[in-house]
């Protein structure tokens, strides 16, 4: 099977598309032929040793992905051979064939699209686990997102909708603003390219605040990190919530006061974590997403799609901050 490998610390552009052995399933896992696999962030990190989790080399990024369930392990019996599903967290997702546990492998309605499928455990996942899990978004509140028009952002705006609350999204561009308020977000801020200086970080304090009103944001939703966290935190509420879910303009650091004089929580999200830590109740989150989808709630917005020789370029679109929605990479069989 062909395979888009990292065989040495680097960038996209150290990618090579190989011919290597199909993996073999284990014991309570599954082999998918992918169709389609989820570009995140963390893939551009795995690749430089950047990211918690150091897989050995060589070997695939991508942990998200839909396809065909092409064998199975020895006790797996929640999926058979010729299934159609998804798949998250996985490993080694940009290759024509993957391997994972099975236990994160979901069956998907026959009308849903495999590049759809790719795009939605993680990000939709990551968004309603900060919002329902960790921040217990409440109907009638204010929520902030941070980088609303890529994946999780997208997802943030769409649960945070269907929650009830009313949405300000927060990005970089007034064509990321026009999608963002095309999945429901209510209000829009304009926020420069960083770093900022006090002067550009006080004015955007005030534009959030403007936005999201006298009381401020009970909840900011936060996947971009940087100096864009204080200016966010700045316009929090009393007793509202900072949501940690990512650091795509660097990790931030925060003058704590401001927690104080707040009286807010900072709340870390690690949605990986969560779902080995709690599988039963990542299983009744993910039936819950499943239904919205149904329901037409929700829809992953798939952007850009790259066939595999192309993975390389398409984790560089998203390192590049340009990209909106989910960009997925396309596998033929």
């Amino acid at each position: 099977m062909k395979a888009l490998l990292s065989k040495q610390p680097g960038g996209p552009e150290t990618l090579v598309l190989e011919d290597i052995p199909d993996p073999v399933p284990g014991a309570g896992e599954v082999r998918i032929a992918v169709r389609a696999c989820g570009v995140n962030f963390p893939d551009m990190l795995i690749i430089q040793d950047l990211y918690q989790y150091k897989p050995p080399r060589p070997f695939a990024p991508g942990a998200e992905v839909a396809g065909v369930v092409d064998a199975v392990g020895e006790g797996v019996t929640r999926v058979r051979a010729g299934d159609r599903v998804m798949m998250s967290p996985a490993r080694g997702g940009m290759a024509q064939k993957t391997v994972g546990l099975a236990s994160n492998c979901w069956k998907i309605p026959d009308a849903m699209p495999f590049d759809e499928a790719a795009a939605l455990l993680m990000t939709y996942g990551t968004s309603q686990h900060a919002l329902k899990d960790r921040a217990q978004l409440r109907y009638g509140e204010t929520l902030l997102v941070l980088g609303a028009a890529g994946g999780v952002g997208l997802a943030a705006v769409e649960l945070g909708k269907t929650m009830g609350a009313r949405v300000v999204a927060a990005a970089s561009s007034a064509e990321k603003l026009a999608l963002a308020r095309s999945h429901g977000a209510d209000e829009g801020v304009q926020y420069p390219a960083g770093p900022l200086d006090k002067t550009q970080a006080r004015a955007l304090t005030d534009r959030f605040k403007a936005a999201c009103g006298a009381a401020g944001a009970q909840v900011i939703y936060d996947g971009v990190g940087g100096d864009y966290t204080e200016a966010a935190l700045r316009a929090i509420g009393w007793q509202g919530r900072h949501l940690v879910v990512g650091f795509t303009a660097g990790i931030p650091k925060l003058p704590l006061n401001l927690a104080l004089l707040k009286s807010c929580q900072i709340i870390g999200v690690f949605w990986g974590e969560f779902t080995t830590r709690y599988p039963a109740q990542h299983a009744a989150n993910v039936e819950a997403l499943m239904g919205l989808y149904r329901d037409g709630h929700i829809k992953p917005a798939v952007t850009e799609r790259f066939a595999l020789a192309r993975g390389g370029e398409a984790i560089a679109r998203l390192g590049s901050r340009e990209a909106r929605g989910k960009i997925v990479v396309m596998i033929d069989g």
